[in-house]
């Protein structure tokens, strides 16, 4: 009997295709929701929220055009409305209100001067009309401008000015044409409140994102990080020198160290929020919000340092030996576990608003760990042998200025807790 070559076929099951498309549907829907996956899920959902709460405010404001009743209030205005709505709905709060009260104060300063300006002109008459526009056009331009290179204007009201000058000159110049422009002034402006309102009604009372939780929040998650990666780094420095793989590794832990170092100017935006932003939770009108910065800049101090530290972690200058790197690791362990706790006690009087224990108390304890590291660290106790003394000192430099800059860091984060009235931790 001679052999056969035999093909088989495979032929899926019903169960094998629907397995197949429900694993399509799942991907497909994690691709529409990253925020459903992944260690940032909180801050997904948080983006998914803001863009349905955009959608729900364009909806409502659409209802102008939409609706008969209302579109034959407003008629055609109705586009500043919508315009309004889709150029200061913010992700924060803040940020909302910032746009929104410098838009609104923008237009009316802006339409009002305009007006007076068109209303000066008509009554001049003739070729003095045009000229009287000009000059004001220029006049009140040029000092607009001027005043938005002012750096705290700038920070705070550039948006507002703008509107300002993007106004009146759309006012004071279109006067020339229009007879009724004090009418027209009026029904733009009222057309920019109401989108000005649906933002407010939206962004305050449907899952409200606060620049003020965030930045409080944020400032003292980086406490905890930096403690964190002041300990890492003692536990690599007196274990032996590992492979080149785990080199790479201990360059990677470091990270969100740089991510603390690069952190200013999100600060300073989520800061400059939180100020316009109404009472909520814990945090009053006058909460302190410029200490937040001082305590950020404090951090950024600390978090160079410790990339400093990861210098001397990875410099071939530094001594092979364990036996080494051992006559200065009682003193060096004491004064990083002194720093880590302190670090942490920090973070977490901020994140409770809660006083930890007493400044000095904290400074007194810093203080006798970096007398105890400078005499561990002097001539007579390191080996001087082939530079190794020498790397070690810049070691243990590096841990001092530490010291230094946490004690700073807890007399900043005291006098928060004064401002702020945070209660005693009992």
């Amino acid at each position: 009997m001679s052999a056969m070559n035999s093909t088989v076929i495979s032929i899926p099951n019903e169960d094998g295709a629907s397995t197949e498309k429900k694993k399509r549907f799942q991907s497909f829907l994690l691709s529409l929701l990253p925020c459903l996956g992944g260690k940032k899920s909180i801050h997904g959902y948080k983006k998914l929220i803001h863009s349905v709460k955009v959608g729900i405010a364009l909806v409502l404001v659409s209802l102008l055009y939409l609706l008969n009743p209302l579109y034959k209030q407003v008629g055609e205005n109705a586009m500043w409305a919508i315009m309004t709505v889709v150029v200061i709905f913010e992700f924060y709060t803040g940020a909302m209100l910032s746009k929104g009260l410098n838009r609104g104060v923008g237009t009316i300063l802006g339409g009002g001067f305009g007006c007076l300006a068109a209303i000066l002109a008509h009554e001049v008459g003739g070729i003095g009309k045009a000229i009287t526009v000009g000059i004001s056009v220029f006049i009140f331009g040029a000092a607009a401008t001027y005043s938005r290179l002012i750096p705290s204007v700038k920070k705070r009201y550039d948006y507002g000015v703008m509107i300002f000058i993007l106004t009146f000159n759309l006012v004071a110049v279109s006067g020339l044409r229009a007879e009724a422009v004090i009418e027209i002034a009026r029904e733009r402006l009222s057309t920019i409140a109401m989108g000005f309102a649906v933002c407010l009604f939206t962004s305050l009372f449907i899952f409200p994102m606060w620049a003020s939780d965030e930045l409080h929040y944020s400032t003292a998650s980086k406490f905890n990080n930096l403690a964190s990666f002041i300990e890492g780094s003692l536990e690599e420095y007196f274990k032996e020198m590992g492979t080149e793989k785990k080199e790479n590794q201990s360059t990677t832990s470091f990270i969100g160290c740089t991510s603390v170092l690069y952190s200013k100017i999100k600060d300073e935006s989520l800061a400059n929020f939180a100020r316009w932003e109404p009472w909520h939770g814990k945090f009053g009108f006058s909460h302190p919000w410029y200490k937040y910065l001082q305590i950020g800049d404090s951090l950024r101090e600390l978090a160079a340092s410790i990339i400093s530290l990861k210098g001397c972690l990875q410099s071939h200058r530094q001594p092979q030996s364990v036996a080494v790197r051992m006559t200065i690791k009682e003193p060096c362990e004491a004064v990083a576990l002194s720093l880590i706790c302190t670090l942490r006690e920090l973070g977490d009087s901020i994140k409770g608003m809660k006083r930890c224990s007493p400044k000095v108390l904290l400074v007194a304890k810093l203080q006798l760990m970096r007398l105890e590291l400078s005499v561990a660290s002097s001539p007579s106790r390191l080996v001087l042998e082939n530079c190794d003394g020498l790397a070690m000192a810049s070691f243990v430099y590096v841990l001092m200025e530490m010291v230094d800059k946490v004690e700073k860091l807890a007399q900043e984060v005291e006098e928060l807790a004064h401002l702020a009235g945070f209660p005693s931790d009992q």
